[in-house]
């Protein structure tokens, strides 16, 4: 029998199609000043083409209008986004993308306001991220959940700083008044530290990632996360979300948004 025969009766390739949700709450604040997007959720052939992309920004409260320089973030790279050359290495061109949005931002309020951010572009079968800040970024694997972004923030420096002296021990970190203070933040005069794999993460079937701001992240635990990524559909999971938060009754509930992308064949 011609082998080129049985080449062409062999199906083709199945690929990963993704399932995806949202939820965005305003919390106990006065506005929100959170902001996402998707790009391509809907649209098979442009995702085979260019990928899909989830970003969550966060607007820093405390400082100059938070709502403007996420917004900002999102609208800048969501342009370049679309205008990246897919034949070379998006994980450069993302990390590019977000020192662009700290461009603009710094430009329209001069490092008095800023903004995290989380964002992952899913292509061929692979997740490049990048992460700014102190938003969250998860990834459900056969059942076990893992944060795979770190923090930017004063504990986490100071625990890299104990380690480089030969001590393994936080406590200094966790004992700081300022610990949660951020190091880098989309907006600075000079960001200096993204964070991003190297190399992209190959994607499974029955993956499901997590992108949200510390209104979701900080609130709910990672086992209760975990119950609602487990066995619920993206949509089903951030109504689940929701409910729990609200549910804790917490009298300063930040704003929260959070971005569900489930991987299946």
């Amino acid at each position: 029998m011609n082998s080129n025969n049985n080449e062409e009766r062999r199906p083709p390739k199945r690929l990963l199609s993704y399932q995806v949700g949202n939820l965005q709450g305003i919390g106990s604040r006065e506005r929100q000043e959170d902001s996402f997007a998707f790009a391509n959720a809907m649209d098979v052939t442009e995702i085979l083409r260019q990928g899909l992309l989830a970003i969550v920004a966060d607007g820093m409260g405390g400082m100059q209008d938070g709502k403007v320089a996420s917004e900002c973030v999102i609208s800048t790279m969501l342009s370049d986004f679309e205008a990246m050359d897919r034949n070379s290495d998006l994980s450069i061109q993302f990390q590019r993308s977000v020192h662009h949005a700290n461009n603009e931002v710094f430009r329209r309020l001069g490092g008095d306001g800023g903004s995290t951010v989380v964002g992952g572009i899913f292509f061929q079968e692979k997740l490049y991220f990048v992460s700014v800040g102190d938003s969250f970024i998860y990834l459900l694997r056969d059942g076990r959940l893992s944060r795979i972004n770190r923090e930017h923030n004063c504990r986490n420096s100071i625990f890299l700083k104990t380690i480089r002296a030969g001590s393994m021990d936080p406590e200094d970190g966790r004992s700081d008044p300022e610990e949660a203070a951020l190091t880098q933040f989309v907006g600075m005069d000079e960001l200096s530290d993204i964070d991003a794999f190297r190399r992209p993460l190959q994607l499974k079937n029955r993956d499901v990632l997590l992108f949200c701001s510390d209104g979701v992240g900080g609130v709910l635990s990672e086992e209760e996360i975990r119950e609602c990524l487990l066995t619920m559909s993206p949509p089903e999971a951030c109504i689940e979300m929701e409910q729990r938060i609200y549910r804790k009754q917490r009298p300063h509930q930040d704003n929260f948004t959070a971005l569900v992308i489930r991987c299946g064949y």
